[in-house]
């Protein structure tokens, strides 16, 4: 996965083996936030389309800090192996970044590390949470949220930092919409044509 730094949260209660966890904004069995939920089954093919994984980026998201306790800071339903999974970044409370992997039909832990990379830093507050940034993509351009993460270029090139939202529409188009850190102002990197899907350019009209 890209190493991005990361992200608002909130902190909730979250049992874990007698203990607490950090949870992000949008995580919780049933949210919904983050896809439109489809039918699946445990261990979907890569090759099958990402629109099977029937557990959410929000479900995914609240399978790792229950896993490992922490702040999820990136997401990303990708293909490992030939097989579907649901990737995520979590700074833990332990100030370690994990690698977590999550089964995108049963929303189960199916694997976990810690990464050693001793570039990545602490993960800083932003005004606009996951949950809201995927919600304000969403309503550009519904459809299923398979990765999310927060890009930080520190203003360089005149780009505030902003989250960045990757969405198979309903149409079956992909879309990538960027929200704004800030202010969840929603803007489009490069026309959603440059994806090879329907040629809607326009950035907010689906």
């Amino acid at each position: 996965m890209k190493r991005k730094i990361v992200i608002a949260t909130v902190t909730a209660a979250v049992l874990v083996g007698g203990g607490a966890a950090t949870a992000v904004a949008l995580a919780g069995s049933g949210s919904g936030s983050g896809t439109s939920g489809t039918s699946g089954t445990s261990g979907t093919s890569g090759t099958a389309s990402r629109d099977s994984a029937r557990v959410t980026v929000g479900d995914a998201a609240g399978a790792a800090v229950r896993a490992v306790p922490g702040t999820v800071t990136e997401a990303e339903l990708d293909d490992e192996d030939g097989r579907l999974v649901w990737e995520l970044d979590v700074y833990g409370s332990d100030r370690a970044w994990h690698d977590v992997t999550v089964d995108p039909g049963s929303g189960k832990v199916i694997g976990k590390h810690v990464d050693d990379d001793g570039d990545r830093h602490a993960p800083r507050r932003t005004a606009v949470t996951l949950d809201e940034a995927v919600r304000a993509a969403l309503g550009s351009a519904p459809g299923t949220v398979t990765s999310v993460e927060l890009e930080d270029h520190d203003g360089r090139g005149g780009r505030a930092v902003h989250w960045e939202v990757d969405i198979r529409g309903k149409d079956g188009a992909e879309h990538e919409r960027n929200v704004d850190a800030k202010t969840a102002k929603v803007t489009v990197d490069r026309p959603d044509s440059d994806h090879g899907d329907d040629g809607d350019d326009d950035g907010d009209d689906d």
